[in-house]
């Protein structure tokens, strides 16, 4: 009985791993420690990604990272079954980041010298290579919210767009639309830049 017992908990780990979103937030709701951890391990880059869409600061960004996710763990409870667990933890994410510009009487435009001013092994360290920084670095400057949302959803957190779509609640020819227009204007951007 005892050697059963330690075999189920070796065991416990691994069918964390083949469980959904939706699962693994049904147990968090019942105060389960360890479907959270496998929850914020599936989910942290793609949440990362879109609070920094909307923050643009690194430093804010994780701020509202860390309350977003001590929201998801007390609220599960509160999470209605629909299959769509990363939308509400998108939710969640995008109120407290409004919260935050509120609280702070926040602009949200910050300028391209209070980007420069940040050290850039700093800037983001999700990110380590070199060009995705200069990418990142225009997404933030130069793109309006939404496709700031869609570029980094993509790019950072590695989401396809149809993942996008439905997590945003957009139909994905506007999805697709949307992305190719700021590709296309960070390019012309960076061109602009190499040019300087």
């Amino acid at each position: 009985m005892f050697l059963m017992g330690i075999l189920t908990a070796l065991d416990e780990p691994a069918a964390y791993d083949r469980m959904s979103d939706e699962k693994l937030l049904l147990l968090v709701a019942k105060g389960d420690q360890d479907a959270f951890l496998r929850l914020y391990h599936n989910t942290d880059k793609t949440i990362y990604g879109f609070i920094l869409s909307i923050m643009r600061s690194p430093q804010d960004a994780e701020e509202v990272m860390q309350e977003t996710y001590l929201k998801v763990w007390t609220s599960a409870g509160s999470y209605k079954s629909q299959g769509k667990p990363l939308a509400w933890m998108f939710t969640i994410a995008r109120n407290l980041c409004y919260m935050k510009f509120r609280d702070q009487k926040h602009v949200a435009d910050i300028g391209l010298a209070d980007l420069s001013e940040m050290e850039t092994g700093e800037f983001c360290p999700q990110i380590e290579d070199a060009a995705d920084k200069l990418v990142l670095h225009a997404a933030l400057c130069i793109l309006g919210e939404e496709e700031r949302q869609i570029v980094l959803l993509h790019t950072t957190a590695g989401m396809k767009h149809r993942e996008i779509a439905a997590a945003l609640q957009l139909p994905l020819p506007t999805v697709l639309s949307k992305y190719n227009r700021a590709m296309k204007k960070l390019q012309k951007h960076l061109r602009e830049e190499e040019g300087h």
